[in-house]
This record gives C-alpha cells, sequence and structure tokens, in this order.
C-alpha cells in the first residue's frame, strides 16, 4: 500500500503545479503537452482527481495511526 500512496501523492503535486501555473502564469501544462488529444487531458485530470481522493484517505490513515 506504500507504493500506491507514493504514487498517488506525486500525481497530486503534479497537478497541485499545474494549477499553480494556471494561477499565475495562464500556463496549462496537460494541454500544453497532450496537444490535440482530446481524451488524455481528461484521463490525466481523471487520475490526479482519484489521487487527491486516495490522499485524503491517506491523511486519515496517518492522523489515526499517530494517535495511538
Amino acid at each position: 500500500m506504500e507504493i500506491l500512496d507514493k504514487i498517488a501523492l506525486t500525481l497530486v503535486i503534479i497537478g497541485a503545479l499545474n494549477w499553480l501555473g494556471i494561477g499565475l502564469f495562464a500556463f496549462n501544462a496537460v494541454a500544453v503537452f497532450c496537444g490535440s488529444w482530446t481524451m488524455l487531458p481528461r484521463i490525466i485530470y481523471t487520475l490526479v482527481g482519484i489521487a487527491g481522493l486516495w490522499c485524503i484517505f491517506f491523511l486519515i490513515r496517518t492522523c489515526t495511526a499517530s494517535q495511538q
């Protein structure tokens, strides 16, 4: 399960950096790198969203483990 946590955290960090680029510079790295492929950005955004949900559960697991 530890490898899944690391993959999810990596995807969330990549997603956060993409949002930083959008917010500060109006630069969407996913759109730039995926070009005209319409499904690939949706797949990437979906994976980042699922990783975000996974990190919520990771945070809950970590907090409850540290309180014991």
